[in-house]
């Protein structure tokens, strides 16, 4: 088995392991927006460290392959894919958006959260359109 696919199964595994936190975090966030209840409040603020604190080195697991898979194709391959530029633009912005969970685990830790339901219902759906658009670009590689 060759190197390159052994880093390509290890990304995606630990994209997908990323994912599951990255999915559900969010969640735990709107239910605590709503939450008025202090033993319930004080459950979540439990669940929503472990969770970010359990999926990020998954994120950086993620990171460590791709850049392996991208020094194992080549400089030339990574010189003229631009849809790889693309994808790691979306990318970036996902760690962006993850970097960003910490400080809402933040405000929500210390009791300073003024954002809405609704504001994490939609913060929820984000990473699963950036996600739609990196899976589409990997897998078609079109010519941009």
């Amino acid at each position: 088995m060759s190197a390159l696919l052994v880093y390509k199964a290890l990304h995606v595994f630990f994209m997908i392991a990323w994912f599951a936190g990255i999915f559900y975090l969010p969640r735990l966030f709107v239910y605590h927006a709503m939450s008025e209840e202090r033993a319930c409040n004080s459950m979540l603020k439990v669940m929503e460290r472990r969770l970010l604190y359990f999926v990020t080195p998954f994120a950086i697991l993620t990171a460590v392959f791709g850049v392996l898979l991208i020094v194992e194709y080549g400089r030339e391959w990574f010189k003229y894919s631009m849809w790889l530029h693309y994808k790691l633009v979306l990318v970036i912005a996902l760690y962006i958006y993850h970097a960003y969970c910490f400080k809402l685990l933040a405000d929500f830790k210390h009791d300073r959260n003024t954002r809405s339901d609704r504001f994490y219902r939609i913060f929820n759906e984000l990473p699963v359109l950036v996600l739609l658009v990196i899976v589409f670009l990997a897998i078609t590689k079109p010519s941009l």
